[in-house]
């Protein structure tokens, strides 16, 4: 996609504000896009949680004493047999830096 290469690229400079207009641009228009026509399966909680772990290079054990969460439970979520509470969102969220709509379907 062209797109994507631009915006890659743009993302690497420096930009003054006629590029950055130009970045938020060109970022919105392929939202709309994706959104209308490249539609992304909702994401169990426990696939996302396994991304996130895996890309900060964690154990369970070292995110369960982060966080305050039982490794048990986290286990238990990483294999599709127990749904994250409301706390236990938060607290992933805050503590790898996202948002905790990324556990909840859209």
């Amino acid at each position: 996609m062209q797109a994507q290469t631009i915006l890659d690229e743009l993302l690497k400079q420096t930009l003054d504000s006629g590029s950055e207009a130009y970045l938020d641009a060109l970022t919105d228009l392929v939202a709309v896009y994706e959104n209308e026509y490249v539609p992304i399966a909702d994401a169990p909680a426990g696939d996302v949680l396994r991304e996130l772990v895996a890309s900060s290079g964690l154990t369970q054990q070292k995110l369960a004493k982060a966080v305050g969460i039982a490794q048990s439970t986290i286990s238990a979520v990483l294999s599709g047999n127990r749904k994250l509470t409301t706390e236990q969102m938060v607290k992933l969220a805050g503590y790898f830096k996202v948002s905790p709509a990324v556990f909840l379907p859209r």
